[in-house]
């Protein structure tokens, strides 16, 4: 019994469908101090709408796997080996003008600090609209063109407005119009989880996105990405 178990067990595994396949990573930081040995030899798999979470103290080297996963790795880092499979495909292999089609649309992040990735110059809504402006620019066209007088910019406003309204952001159309200044911490971060899940992506990774937060707002962003 146990052993037919264990073969019905192996063949469910076989039927989901990898589609983050990390082995063997390793990156290092060459400083003057000496090499900080920052991921060494990380393995592990996520399956197709599976949650997996790396837990460790802090500088253990959570953040740096994030980042290199999608070779975000600055110097003097150095991704030194291993392999990153997202669906069959060796992402470290990638150069940077074919990671910029993964990023964002098949795979995106979500920091600690909004700040890092939401750019202070900007709007809001220009930014979320840039998502869909670079990664969706079809489905913009064939929506805009259903209905006379509309745009990609406007229907890209549109589904920006919609993305807020559904993280439970009051007055979505006036946040839109706002910059990142003039929103709160926990505003900022559901403004940075819709411009991660605007294009429906694969693989969604969270870099401890409610570090910064009153335990309060904490619950409302987990609960609200537990939703997603």
């Amino acid at each position: 019994d146990l052993q037919e178990k264990d073969i019905l067990k192996a063949h469910i595994v076989d039927e989901k469908k990898v589609i983050l396949n990390v082995q063997d990573l390793t990156t290092y930081f060459y400083t003057e101090e000496g090499i900080v040995r920052a991921v060494e030899g990380v393995s592990f798999r996520i399956f197709q709408g599976e949650v997996l979470g790396l837990v460790g103290e802090t500088g253990c080297g959570k953040s740096v796997t994030a980042l290199s996963i999608l070779q975000l790795v600055r110097p003097p880092g150095v991704i030194e080996g291993g392999k990153v499979l997202f669906e069959g495909e060796d992402l470290l292999q990638k150069p940077e003008k074919e990671m910029l089609n993964y990023r964002g649309k098949d795979i995106t992040m979500i920091f600690q600090d909004p700040l890092n990735s939401i750019n202070p110059v900007f709007k809001i809504g220009d930014q979320i609209s840039e998502v869909f402006l670079l990664h969706m620019e079809k489905e913009l066209l064939i929506e805009a063109s259903k209905y006379p007088g509309k745009t990609i910019f406007s229907v890209a406003r549109e589904w920006g407005e919609l993305l807020l309204r559904n993280l439970n952001i009051p007055f979505p159309a006036e946040v839109y119009d706002r910059y990142p200044h003039e929103l709160s911490g926990g505003m900022r971060q559901r403004v940075q989880i819709a411009m991660g899940i605007a294009c429906s992506p694969k693989l969604l990774i969270a870099d401890e996105p409610t570090t910064a937060l009153d335990v309060t707002i904490q619950n409302q962003i987990l609960k609200q990405m537990k939703e997603l």
